[in-house]
């Protein structure tokens, strides 16, 4: 009687002395108990297949009636218990670290425990020097000199940094605290902490480059990922920078720069210092950054290792805001819609959707240039104007042209251009660059190489002697002119002549693999074009739904970045999801970025919007809760003198330099989204039957157009919808071109560092 008893008052006190259910202050979401009978593994700081550098940060749900000291936690055939314990939170986790390279079993169970099965997942350790998912690395690489091995790793270094309470020193400064300066700010953070305005600074190495990691922070205070300091509010901004270029050495992580605000410039803070301020934590990464690394996938790879080294050092997230302009609105976008969830909200501005839509329409500035600036090649009588140009350039100048081509066509495609990391060819140095006649096996300079893995080579039936020389296919040429009518547009108003528009056909020709004029057109590699919208290098943005965006933007007539390319993004939006209300257009009147106060703006904007999210617990799928609980205020927004609420009248589009291009002036779509056109046979009617060619003029363009003129009522060659989270090797560690998916996401594993909140939504 008596032993029945105490097993009775033992079945009842049991629960009370297991772990309690609490709510996580990072993510809202509850924790604590396991459903009966059942020890749950989750991985909390990445993917659980995506796991890098050997530590993850894990939970183990505990059931009722089992005591967390009951609980023991293996990695494979090692214990690690000691590394768990019971949290301020209430929840029972833990860092495990050094796992071996590969698959391993994390395994949970409860010895001595009647009944309660035990728990497990598998995860998959990739290394510190990369890669995760992008592929077989690069082959030529230049470590830094305190690099520890051929990987570039080396520890991570911490130094501090201050906000000045001089508002003619905006930017932050070196801090020493053994001998603090007179003059630190404070700053109340958007919980209500009220701290010294002092930052450290993390500087590391992952993925070969490096990353920095900044956070408001108490000099001699503990910090850990289950109890991070009070200041942290668990939200993180992510910095990018600008242009499109390849890079065989590490870089520096984008931080100011590119941010949308005007760096340096007194009284004028740059937004990572205000949400440093508000309490967000700031990462960035130099391959984050698409001058350095003009790689979507390897954007996403960095970002992603930086943010699971930021969880496990300091603690769960809430949800992630990028911001940047030009190149860092591509690694915002790309990154967003071929690897959703690695971001919830997007700043972005100076606005492109992607690399190779703005790469052709570059690509055609440099042949209508070679063509144009060389009166030679212009046929007898035949004279242009520099309104003509701009005209059949879609632009108000021919500066246009000359600026993206210089600045940003030339720099990204030319194989032989000193890029970082390679020397001019020198015998025997492995990252001698690459020359056609000298070296055709040395590094190649141009981003198609350094997408390889994306793009895929050219097939070995259209190799060059280089090609043939070096043994293998350079990186696929993802677009075509082959069929492109250019000033079609400006034929038919009557703004240039039939002897013009057949000349400068006739003439226009293309560029080789070594970016090298010639007398055809450019017919691209089918394969590589299919592969760069299948890997999202082309953005078709049918997965930016689960994103929400504020663009900010200014006029742009003359440097590349006219606001047209917003609009894409825009035309793209309603062809997918047929409206774009989780994107807001901000035009204002300051060059480029639209108002120097509005980065800041945005950013608050944003963190607004995606906490509406956070807390809708409703049943609806994320994409319509990111409509519908955008703040009433987060509108379209246009300042142009007095026509502020004008921003949907179309004639307002001028003054926003929405600008053509020229296959548009080609009679190409609005969201310029075709690299490749399909072809149908040359027609009088399909240009305009009552335009005088003669028959001289008419036999030249059969000649010039021999497989056909664009189809732009047809999707283009290869054009569809990107596949998400897809990887590059094969299972054996070869290159697997163009990627392969990924598995549906583990079970009980973050997806892209992100809370548990957001991963459900995300899920559904």
């Amino acid at each position: 009687m008596r032993s029945r008893l105490l097993v009775t008052l033992l079945a009842l006190v049991a629960p009370l002395l297991a772990a309690p259910l609490q709510t996580s202050p990072a993510t809202g979401a509850t924790s604590g108990a396991a459903p009966r009978g059942r020890l749950v593994v989750e991985v909390l700081s990445t993917r659980a297949d995506l796991v890098s550098a050997g530590d993850v940060l894990v939970a183990v749900r505990i059931p009722a009636g089992v005591r967390a000291r009951q609980v023991r936690v293996t990695a494979g055939d090692r214990d690690v218990t000691r590394r768990f314990a019971v949290r301020d939170d209430g929840r029972y986790w833990g860092l495990v670290r050094g796992l071996p390279l590969g698959r391993i079993v994390l395994r949970a169970t409860a010895p001595g425990v009647p009944g309660v099965r035990p728990g497990r997942t598998v995860v998959v350790n990739h290394p510190n020097g990369g890669p995760v998912f992008t592929g077989p690395q690069t082959r030529h690489y230049r470590c830094q000199e305190s690099a520890r091995d051929a990987a570039c790793n080396e520890p991570a270094t911490y130094d501090f940094l201050y906000r000045s309470t001089d508002p003619l020193t905006p930017d932050l400064q070196p801090y020493d605290p053994a001998n603090p300066p007179s003059d630190v700010a404070t700053t109340t953070t958007d919980q209500g902490v009220e701290v010294p305005f002092v930052v450290r600074r993390e500087q590391g190495y992952q993925d070969r480059d490096r990353y920095t990691i900044l956070t408001l922070f108490q000099p001699g205070k503990p910090w850990r990922a289950w109890s991070p300091q009070q200041q942290w509010n668990h939200k993180l901004l992510v910095t990018h920078g600008g242009g499109c270029g390849a890079s065989y050495t590490p870089g520096s992580p984008p931080l100011a720069d590119y941010s949308g605000t005007v760096d340096g410039v007194p009284v004028v803070t740059p937004s990572y210092v205000t949400a440093l301020g508000l309490g967000f934590a700031v990462l960035s990464t130099a391959l984050d950054n698409t001058g350095h690394n003009c790689s979507v996938a390897m954007n996403a790879e960095s970002v992603l290792m930086a943010k699971e080294r930021l969880v496990e050092q300091y603690g769960e997230l809430r949800y992630t805001i990028g911001t940047g302009c030009s190149g860092g609105s591509i690694a915002q976008h790309t990154v967003a819609n071929a690897y959703p969830g690695i971001y919830q909200g997007l700043v972005t501005t100076c606005s492109y959707p992607d690399v190779f839509t703005a790469g052709a329409q570059f690509a055609d500035y440099h042949l209508l240039r070679l063509y144009f600036e060389d009166p030679s090649r212009w046929a007898p009588g035949v004279v242009w104007t520099p309104v003509q140009m701009a005209q059949v350039e879609g632009h108000l100048s021919h500066l246009n042209a000359v600026v993206a081509d210089e600045g940003l066509f030339k720099a990204a495609l030319n194989p032989e251009h000193a890029c970082p990391g390679t020397l001019d060819p020198v015998a025997g140095d492995p990252r001698t660059r690459y020359d056609s006649e000298t070296n055709p096996a040395g590094v190649r300079c141009s981003v198609l190489d350094l997408l390889v893995n994306l793009l895929g080579p050219r097939p070995s039936s259209v190799w060059t002697a280089q090609e043939k020389a070096a043994g293998h296919g350079f990186g696929g040429i993802p677009f075509s002119n082959d069929g492109v009518l250019y000033g079609l547009a400006q034929l038919r108003s009557g703004a240039i002549t039939p002897a013009q528009f057949v000349d400068l056909n006739a003439k226009l020709g293309g560029l080789d693999v070594d970016s090298e004029p010639t007398a055809e057109r450019i017919t691209g590699d089918p394969g590589s074009i299919a592969r760069a919208y299948r890997t999202g290098l082309i953005n078709e943005a049918n997965h930016l739904d689960e994103v929400a965006m504020i663009n900010h933007g200014g006029p742009d007539p003359g440097i590349a970045h006219d606001y047209a390319h917003a609009f894409w993004t825009q035309e793209r939006l309603l062809a997918d999801q047929g409206n774009t209300d989780n994107r807001v257009m901000w035009f204002g009147p300051t060059p480029l970025i639209g108002d120097v106060t509005w980065a800041n703006e945005a950013l608050v904007a944003m963190d607004r919007w995606l906490s509406a999210v956070e807390k809708d617990r409703g049943p609806e799928p994320l994409a319509e809760k990111i409509a519908a609980d955008r703040p009433a205020d987060v509108t379209d927004r246009c300042v142009v003198d007095q026509l502020a609420d004008a921003c949907d009248v179309e004639e307002l589009q001028v003054l926003q330099t929405r600008l053509s291009t020229p296959r548009q002036e080609a009679g190409g779509p609005l969201a310029n989204d075709v690299v490749a056109c399909r072809l149908v046979p040359l027609d009088r009617d399909a240009i305009d039957s009552l335009i005088p060619f003669t028959d001289a003029q008419w036999a030249t363009l059969e000649e010039t157009f021999p497989h056909g003129v664009c189809d732009w009522s047809a999707p283009g060659i290869g054009q569809g919808p990107a596949e998400t989270w897809l990887r590059y090797d094969t299972p054996d560690g070869g290159p697997a071109y163009g990627g392969r998916n990924l598995p549906p996401l583990p079970a009980h594993s973050a997806l892209g560092t992100v809370s548990p909140v957001w991963t459900e939504m995300l899920r559904k």
